[in-house]
């Protein structure tokens, strides 16, 4: 009897928007950067906030999505916050960012530079 082992999907889906601006990231990143990394430090009126940074080593706890244009890691200790999370890049006339649509999230500030799980 043969074993198979099951997919396991990744704890954030990117659109094709956010692969965009991985990979617009890494082409621009500097020369030791292996990727970028999610993660949800403790921060602003709600708790938690989402943050984006170039990462130079992988982590042992930390998911790794390879994506067309780079490699998105999300820090061990955040994964718990965001599994089920959307990540999105979204670009109007007066902003650029990417946008998260997190079913964990139970409330954010007014601002929406934070939320609370």
């Amino acid at each position: 009897m043969s074993k198979r082992r099951l997919e396991v999907p990744a704890a954030v889906a990117l659109t094709k928007g956010a692969e965009e601006r991985v990979a617009h990231l890494m082409a621009s990143a500097p020369e030791d950067a292996i990727g970028v990394k999610l993660s949800t430090p403790r921060r602003g009126c709600s708790g938690l906030a989402y943050s984006v940074d170039y990462v130079t080593e992988e982590a042992k706890f930390d998911e790794k999505i390879v994506t067309p244009g780079g490699v998105l890691y999300i820090d061990g200790a955040s994964v718990l916050y965001l599994v089920g999370s959307t990540m999105d890049w979204v670009e109007d006339d007066f902003t650029a960012g990417f946008v998260f649509d997190n079913p964990n999230a139970k409330g954010a500030c007014g601002c929406g530079e934070s939320f609370m799980v």
